[in-house]
C-alpha cells in the first residue's frame, strides 16, 4: 500500500480555513483574543466540527471538551494515528499557533480523501481544551486531562478570574461530552506547529525536527499578609502582600538573566493583588512565573532557586506563602522511531531542516507520556508569537504540512 503520487496538500484550501479562523475572536489588528471556552471559543469550534462533518468524520467530545473527529481505517479495530494541536488562543494571540496544527491535520484528511487514499489504520484529529492556559491555569489542561496527568474533577474547578470554572463554562458552550476511564490506546500522535522562535527563520530551514522540549517548570504561588493604613502604620509590623509578590517576580527575571547567557529563560508572568488600592496595603497577593532551560540540570537548578526565592520573598515581606499549583514538563520526551520519520521523511521530499528543541509548552508533551509522538516545526516571521503580529506565509507552512501528511500516512499504512 502506498500514497498515490496526487496525494498533495492544497495549500490554498488550508489557507482558506486559517482566513476563516481569523475572522473568530479578533484581537488587535490582525490578531486573535480567542479565549478557551469564551463565546468565540465556542463559535470555532461549531465551524471546526461542521468541517470534520463535511470531510465525513464521526466527531466526539469527551468531558472535558477535547473534541476528536476519527476517519476509519480499512483496519478500524487498529488504535488510531492520531493529529492535533489547539483552537483557543492567548488574549494578544496570533493567527497560527496551534491553530496551523488543528487545521493541517483537517488538510491531510481532505488531501486523502481527495486522492482516495484510505489508510490502514484510523485517523484521527483532535483539538485540544485550554493548551493556552490564558484563561484557566494551567496551560495545556485538556490533554493532561486526557492523558491522566490530572483529574478531570480537578480540571473542570480551574477558574477564571471572574471565579467562572471550567466545568460552568463547557457547560453553557455546550462542549461537555462523554468521561472516559482511562485514556484510549493510540498508536502514534502527531503535532505540527510553528516553531515560536527565531531560529528556523533566521537560518532558512524549511522543517524544524523537534527532539524534545527545553526543562520547564512553572507555579502560582500566593502570599498572605495583612491590610493596613499606609501612612501610619509602623513598617515593622507591615505584612504587605503585593511586595511580597513584586520581589518574588523581580527575583525570578533577574534569575533569567543571570541564566541568559546559557540559553535559559525566567518570566515574571503575572502578579494580582487585593484590595490593590492606594492608602492600604494588600493582604494578599497571586504570582505566575516559570523557569525554562535547553540543560534538565540547569533548568533543576533555576526551578529549586525560584521556589527559594518565593519563600524569601514571604519572609521579608512577613507574608505566609503558599505553592497553589506547579507544573513542570520538556526533555527527551519524543519516541526516536517518530523523530526518525519525520526527518527521513522531510529530507527525502527535499526539504532543509534542523534539528530543534520546542522552548514552548505543547499539548504533545502530555500525549507522549501515553503514545509515540512527534512533532513538526515551521517557521515564523522573526520569531514573533503570542502577538497580533504573529506571521507565517503559505511557503513557510507548506513543507511542514507536506512532511505532515507523508509521515503520518507513512505511520498509519505500516
Amino acid at each position: 500500500m502506498s500514497l498515490p503520487a496526487s496525494a498533495r496538500i492544497d495549500i490554498e484550501r488550508f489557507w482558506a480555513t486559517i482566513e476563516r479562523s481569523a475572522e473568530i475572536g479578533t484581537g488587535r489588528p490582525g490578531g486573535l483574543s480567542r479565549l478557551a471556552l469564551s463565546d468565540s471559543d465556542k463559535e470555532m469550534r461549531d465551524v471546526f466540527v461542521g468541517w470534520c462533518r463535511e470531510a465525513g468524520l464521526s466527531v466526539r467530545i469527551d468531558a472535558i471538551g477535547n473534541i476528536f473527529a476519527r476517519r476509519p481505517g480499512l483496519d478500524d479495530s487498529l488504535p488510531p494515528v492520531v493529529m492535533g494541536s489547539h483552537l483557543d488562543t492567548q488574549v494578544n494571540g496570533g493567527r497560527f499557533d496551534g491553530i496551523a496544527g488543528v487545521l493541517g491535520g483537517l488538510e491531510v484528511i481532505r488531501a486523502l480523501d481527495a486522492a482516495g487514499h484510505r489508510t490502514r489504520r484510523p485517523l484521527e484529529l483532535v483539538n485540544w481544551t485550554n493548551e493556552e492556559g490564558s484563561r484557566f491555569s494551567p496551560p495545556m489542561v485538556g490533554s493532561g486531562c486526557f492523558t491522566g496527568v490530572y483529574t478531570l474533577d480537578w480540571a473542570r474547578e480551574r477558574r477564571d478570574d471572574d471565579g467562572k470554572s471550567m466545568g460552568e463554562e463547557l457547560d453553557r458552550i455546550g462542549y461537555t461530552g462523554e468521561t472516559q476511564t482511562a485514556p484510549p490506546p493510540l498508536d502514534s500522535y502527531f503535532e505540527f506547529h510553528i516553531e515560536q522562535g527565531p531560529i528556523l527563520d533566521r537560518e532558512g530551514f524549511q522543517v524544524g525536527v523537534v527532539t524534545g522540549g527545553f526543562a520547564s517548570t512553572g507555579m502560582i504561588v500566593e502570599f498572605r499578609g495583612e491590610t493596613a493604613h499606609t501612612g501610619p502604620w509602623p513598617m515593622e509590623k507591615r505584612r504587605n502582600a503585593l511586595a511580597a509578590g513584586a520581589r518574588l517576580l523581580t527575583a525570578v527575571d533577574d534569575l533569567g538573566w543571570e541564566f541568559a547567557g546559557s540559553g535559559g529563560k525566567a518570566t515574571a508572568a503575572r502578579l494580582v493583588a487585593w484590595p490593590n488600592k492606594a492608602g492600604i496595603i494588600s493582604d494578599w497577593a497571586q504570582v505566575t512565573c516559570d523557569v525554562r532551560h535547553a540543560d534538565p540540570e540547569a533548568g533543576a537548578v533555576m526551578a529549586e532557586r525560584m521556589l527559594r526565592a518565593a519563600h524569601e520573598a514571604g519572609a521579608r515581606a512577613n507574608c505566609e506563602v503558599a505553592i497553589l499549583d506547579s507544573w513542570r514538563w520538556g526533555g527527551k520526551v519524543f519516541a526516536e522511531e517518530m523523530i526518525g520519520l519525520v526527518r527521513e521523511t522531510a529530507l527525502g521530499r527535499g526539504y532543509s531542516t534542523r534539528d530543534i528543541l520546542s522552548q514552548a509548552g505543547h499539548d504533545a508533551y502530555f500525549l507522549a507520556r501515553h503514545t509515540p509522538s512527534a512533532m513538526i516545526f515551521a517557521p515564523c516571521k522573526n520569531g514573533i508569537t503570542h502577538n497580533n503580529n504573529e506571521l507565517c506565509t503559505r511557503e513557510d507552512l507548506a513543507p511542514g504540512l507536506d512532511v505532515l501528511l507523508r509521515a503520518v500516512v507513512a505511520r498509519a499504512d505500516r
